[in-house]
């Protein structure tokens, strides 16, 4: 569904990314795991054309991007086709819960208010929020704008969900709710990065593990967290598990 050729990245002469090559299947849940600044999230960001490759291509079903030649229309089509959940909600502070998952639906997507309604009050019923949908950012927890976040995704229906850390900004109280959220998600291609190693070895189909820009081992969870191939995985595996 997606393959990634030979990206690379570079904040001006700190290489993040270095010649990342990935195939991500339809359907499939992806955790992408890693030490902090290994690159996981500058990659998700490069999918989604947040941050912009220095190099590389990407093809996205019919849709191939020269990673040197971006042009506007790439941005719409990639965004139409993307959705991605923040790390800090990223929520619109001066707008309710459901016009915050409403507004792209509405000036991106074209939809009437009162579709965009309808399908905002379906996401709302999703993530258990309905009786939320006139508070403010402000007036809900963490975990609730959280919730909203993934809904805001979700409304658009994309082909293919990011998810940047999506409860590192959470009190550990507050995790369980989002997580129990995301194993609710079906029929996504989804791609996660966490820190919830149980959680991704449970919802992921395979896990990429990245260290220094690199991706190093790609396997289904169970081969990586038995039976790491690197010494840099095994390390990482050895500290988590120290950890608990």
């Amino acid at each position: 569904m997606i393959e990634i050729m030979h990206l690379k990245k570079s904040f001006q002469t700190q290489r993040v990314l270095e010649d990342i090559c990935l195939k991500i299947e339809k359907n499939k849940v992806y955790a992408l795991l890693g030490p902090s600044g290994s690159g996981k999230s500058t990659l998700l960001r490069c999918i989604n054309l947040l941050e912009m490759p220095d190099s590389g291509m990407m093809k996205m079903q019919d849709l191939v991007i020269d990673f040197t030649k971006i042009y506007k229309g790439d941005l719409q089509r990639i965004r139409k086709k993307v959705g991605m959940v923040f790390q800090n909600y990223n929520l619109f502070a001066n707008k309710t819960a459901l016009e915050n998952i409403t507004q792209s639906l509405i000036s991106v997507h074209k939809y009437s208010k009162a579709e965009a309604n309808k399908i905002g009050f379906k996401y709302l019923d999703m993530v258990g929020l309905r009786e939320r949908a006139e508070y403010y950012p402000s007036m809900l927890s963490g975990g609730q704008q959280q919730r909203i976040g993934i809904a805001r995704a979700l409304a658009f229906n994309p082909e293919i969900l990011l998810f940047d850390e999506p409860t590192s900004s959470l009190d550990p109280e507050l995790v369980e709710e989002v997580l129990n959220v995301i194993k609710m998600i079906k029929d996504k291609t989804m791609i996660l990065v966490t820190h919830e190693l149980n959680f991704a070895r449970k919802i992921a189909n395979e896990v990429i593990f990245m260290s220094e820009g690199k991706i190093l081992e790609q396997s289904p969870p169970e081969s990586f967290f038995n039976a790491p191939k690197t010494h840099r995985a095994k390390l990482f595996l050895q500290k988590f598990n120290n950890a608990i």
